[in-house]
């Protein structure tokens, strides 16, 4: 998602618009600005807009980021509201949008590229240029750059915890053609706009920090959906390494889309955090948020607490630094931990 945000600046940049680019990580903040590009989390509910336009709408149904869609959907102090995002969360937003008594458009877009499952697995030195192969875990995505290296490609590798400079710089040898294959996590999944032609999964199970399991088909759609780029191919290919994962992408790419209705997660944002504090007259950011956790009382079925257990842990962890500010280590508090420590 922030490379995508940092692709959304560029693209407006071409169009002639000032924009703005901000992450938990890194900004570029300009003076005459009419736009913004940002990931999610760096929403300022107080600053009114024109259009807001919140992209990967499927993600408020994520069990850890889930609460930022929810704070953008339902609190983003924007005149017009533009949501795009996998037809799973179509229900839910007309739900969101009859409690909210707002009108809602809905348009649905349909694939222009044809999207074919290779019948037999994939070799890694048959590769061809344009090709992504998607792995779950850094030690998988480096092992196999120094494998496809040795067999003659030249490849980028894009995963979660590299530096935003170097990210920046793996997807621009990918687009222009330096590299001819890109290596990537789930990470390309979001949205990420790049030239691939044949997306190759490396394996369909991943580690989701509490098991070991399969794919879900959204996974696999979400993630199969990044190649055949309109405009530039006329078919995509998907494919795998061995028989079994075939036939799980191609049973999940058949598979009907399922509506997806669950309560949307709330998380406190700085402007609630300040009035507990001022309440509990304390400056502690994780007493703040298990008092949030443990006293407030929902009353909508369309909205539920947020799993608080890995913020609330990384609060503890700015609490160490009490010179900050509230708002400062409530932002550190909702970012990625690898971020955290790189950072403070």
């Amino acid at each position: 998602l922030r490379l995508l945000a940092l692709e959304g600046q560029e693209e407006l940049l071409k169009r002639g618009c000032i924009a703005s680019f901000l992450t938990g990580e890194e900004r570029d903040l300009r003076s005459e600005a009419t736009h913004l590009a940002a990931t999610i989390e760096m929403l300022d509910t107080s600053l009114p807009v024109d259009v807001a336009v919140i992209d990967e709408a499927q993600m408020l149904f994520d069990k850890d980021r889930g609460w930022a869609w929810t704070t953008a959907i339902f609190g983003v102090p924007a005149k017009h509201v533009v949501l795009t995002g996998a037809p799973s969360c179509i229900k839910m937003l007309e739900n969101i949008a009859e409690h909210l008594e707002e009108p809602l458009e809905v348009i649905e877009c349909q694939r222009f590229t044809e999207m074919q499952v290779l019948s037999k697995p994939a070799k890694l030195n048959d590769i061809e240029a344009a090709s992504a192969v998607i792995a779950f875990s850094r030690r998988d995505v480096l092992g196999l750059k120094g494998q496809l290296e040795s067999l003659g490609k030249s490849v980028s590798v894009i995963y979660g915890n590299l530096s935003p400079e170097v990210r920046r710089e793996e997807a621009r040898r990918f687009r222009t053609g330096e590299a001819d294959v890109v290596v990537a996590t789930d990470a390309i999944g979001m949205g990420l706009n790049l030239p691939i032609k044949t997306l190759l999964f490396w394996t369909t199970e991943k580690w989701d920090g509490k098991e070991h399991r399969e794919l879900h088909s959204e996974e696999i759609r979400q993630i199969a959906g990044r190649a055949g780029r309109y405009g530039l191919y006329e078919k995509a290919f998907i494919g795998a390494f061995n028989q079994w994962s075939i036939k799980l992408v191609a049973e999940s790419l058949k598979r009907p889309i399922a509506n997806q209705i669950s309560p949307c997660q709330v998380m406190p944002g700085i402007a609630l955090v300040e009035q507990i504090a001022n309440v509990l007259e304390t400056n502690t950011l994780a007493k703040i948020l298990k008092f949030f956790r443990d006293k407030m009382l929902i009353k909508s079925p369309l909205l539920c607490s947020a799993r608080m257990e890995a913020v609330t842990s990384l609060a503890e962890k700015t609490d160490t630094y009490p010179h900050m500010l509230l708002s400062d280590r409530l932002i550190f508090a909702v970012c990625h931990e690898s971020i955290l420590v790189s950072t403070v």
